[in-house]
């Protein structure tokens, strides 16, 4: 991707820099001039991948991402350090719970999502687009 279309950001796998990933994506993608909708959509599902990243892997650090792979469609992605090769899982959450919703919520947004082995950490690499 273009470095100009992309933007990457590193931080601790802490809960803090979960709203420091969320300002920083929402300012690039603000100077990227793209429709209100995107941008809220994008950070509310960079949000959620970057929680689960610090709430269920084995990471002292996180990779947030995000690019414009084509003209109107968004890649976001987030990077961890866990080598553990442990799957994902979704959750069910209930109707009193705090979380358990982050999957559910990338799955009703994102156009497509997935995960893979990440060749940037070595661990795993979860990823969302979205189209505008």
């Amino acid at each position: 991707m273009d470095q100009e279309r992309t933007h990457w950001i590193e931080l601790p796998a802490h809960r803090s820099s979960v709203g420091v990933a969320r300002r920083s994506v929402g300012s690039r993608l603000r100077s990227w001039s793209l429709p209100g909708e995107l941008r809220s959509d994008a950070v509310l599902l960079l949000s959620e991948l970057a929680t689960n990243a610090v709430c269920h892997t084995l990471s002292a650090r996180i990779l947030c991402g995000i690019g414009l792979v084509t003209e109107g469609v968004l890649r976001l992605e987030v990077h961890d350090h866990d080598r553990s090769r442990r799957r994902l899982r979704r959750c069910r959450a209930a109707l009193d719970d705090e979380g358990g919703r982050g999957l559910f919520l990338v799955e009703e947004l994102a156009d497509t999502w997935g995960v893979d082995r990440s060749r940037l950490t070595g661990g795993n690499a979860v990823w969302a687009n979205l189209t505008a």
